[in-house]
């Protein structure tokens, strides 16, 4: 977790606050070396990395109105 002095902050706030939005990693302000808070993102944004990690990887082949989607399913062995 990378730890910033409150100066430091105060001066890069929105490039530091970009940093995490974009890595997901969290980020502690300190004064005197002490932590005073911790910069966060929001679970929904870690959801939104999770399920976008795939994004361009897969596709889809044929047509899915084609698929008859109301038989029963089976597992490949």
């Amino acid at each position: 977790m990378k730890t910033v002095l409150v100066s430091k902050f105060k001066t890069h706030c929105v490039a530091l606050l970009d940093e995490v939005w974009r890595t997901g990693e969290p980020l502690v302000v300190a004064r005197r070396g002490q932590p005073i808070a911790r910069v966060e993102p929001l679970a929904s944004h870690r959801c939104r990395r999770q399920l976008g990690a795939l994004r361009g990887r897969m596709r889809w082949k044929g047509d899915l109105a084609q698929i008859d989607w109301s038989g029963e399913w089976e597992d490949d062995p």
